[in-house]
Order: structure tokens, then sequence, then C-alpha cells
């Protein structure tokens, strides 16, 4: 499980106005099980389901355009969102190396967009200064 609190800056909206998003708490989460490729675990699988919750914890600041009309930006709702879906990650333990793919399904939301999320990538852990062998 993992926490973390979101701080927003300012942004410029229309007709010369500014609005500052409001702050918001997520917490991600996932359950996974880690499955060798190889007998000598050097090539590794784990796979898992993930997802996160995000609320919005404080009003939004500033000045927003509706149509004509130019209002406090803290009238605006606040917004959560719920997600989940799976992750898969491919470990090398000996070279310090993985690649991960997530996806997300937005199952409910208040004030955002529902929809999906596709997230991939990798890790190389360099070792500074790298360890000497073991004897």
């Amino acid at each position: 499980m993992f926490t973390n609190w979101e701080v927003h800056g300012n942004r410029q909206g229309v007709n010369n106005t500014f609005k500052s998003p409001g702050q918001a708490f997520t917490v991600e989460w996932g359950v996974g099980q880690i499955l060798p490729l190889k007998k000598n675990l050097s090539q590794l699988l784990q796979v898992g389901v993930v997802g996160y919750d995000q609320w919005q914890i404080t009003d939004n600041g500033g000045m927003v355009s509706v149509g004509p009309i130019i209002a406090p930006a803290k009238f605006l709702p606040h917004y959560s969102l719920h997600a989940v879906g799976g992750q898969l990650n491919y470990i090398l333990p000996a070279r310090n190396f993985s690649l991960f793919f997530k996806y997300y399904h937005k199952y409910k939301s208040y004030s955002a967009t529902l929809g999906n999320t596709v997230v991939f990538g990798g890790f190389w852990t360099l070792l500074i200064p790298k360890p000497a062998p073991a004897h």
C-alpha cells in the first residue's frame, strides 16, 4: 500500500481567471504473487491485482469562468476516482533490472472522467559502489 498527498499550484483559465485545484489524497494498493520462470530464480514474473482510490480533500481556489459568469472555484464539486486493474512485472534479480505493465479501469468517479489507464516502464538499479563478491 502506498499513500500520497497532492498539492497543486495555480493554473491559468479563460477570461484572465486563475484556478488552484484542491489538494488530493490517494491510496494505491496491490496484491500479487511472484512466479519463478527458471528454477534457479534468475527470471521472475510477478502477477497481481492493483488499484487506487483518490479524493479531493480541500476546496479549489481562485476564480473560474462558467460561460460569461466568473465565479469562485470553491463552488466546484470535489472529485473522487476509484480504479482496479492488473500488473505484471518481469524481474531479472542478478541484473537489478525489471519491466512492468499496469492496466487500470476507473469503475467509479465523481466530478471526473471515467476511462482506462495503461502504464509501462522499467527499472535498472545501479549499485555504486559495487558490492564485493561473496566468498
